[in-house]
């Protein structure tokens, strides 16, 4: 199942109760999971995929456990197949998404940003960085220059979380 175009508003929510299940039901007892956080779909908006022809949504998903960029496709078959892997390009740099499936979600993939989430004291303060990575790859489609992965995360590592 993929979300369809016209349940657009919901998608969001229907990522974050799947992913809140997930908690409860895969990650409980593992401690893994960061206390102070939550799940949280963070900027999640309609986008172009890195196919042509593709669309979807794209944007962070945060959780007590990780942060990942989500790319949910509308249709399943612009998705990589569970547990493989797809390059996605942003301004000439390359991002390796692994496929995944959810029996709530569909098909979609996912690139790793944080896993453990140890580095974070509160969500305003993981919301924060999740949005700085966001801003940046969008600003990547329209600007010629881009640094790299690590670059970018350990750029915004030096900014800070800005104000909590």
């Amino acid at each position: 199942m993929t979300v369809p175009e016209h349940a657009a508003p919901h998608a969001p929510a229907q990522l974050c109760a799947a992913f809140e299940a997930i908690g409860r039901e895969r990650m409980a007892g593992l401690g893994l999971a960061h206390p102070a956080l939550a799940v949280e779909a963070v900027g999640f908006a309609r986008a172009a995929g890195p196919a042509e022809g593709e669309s979807g949504w794209f944007g962070v998903l945060l959780t007590p456990w990780c942060m990942n960029l989500v790319w949910w496709p509308d249709r399943a078959d612009a998705v990589a197949a569970p547990g493989a892997t797809r390059t996605h390009v942003y301004a000439g740099e390359r991002y390796r998404f692994i496929g995944a499936h959810e029996a709530a979600l569909g098909a979609f993939e996912t690139c790793s940003l944080f896993s453990p989430m140890d580095e974070f004291r509160t969500q305003a303060e993981a919301r924060a960085l999740a949005l700085a990575v966001l801003a940046q790859l969008r600003r990547a489609s329209e600007a010629p220059a881009q640094p790299s992965r690590r670059a970018l995360l350990t750029g915004l590592r030096a900014i800070g979380p800005g104000p909590t």
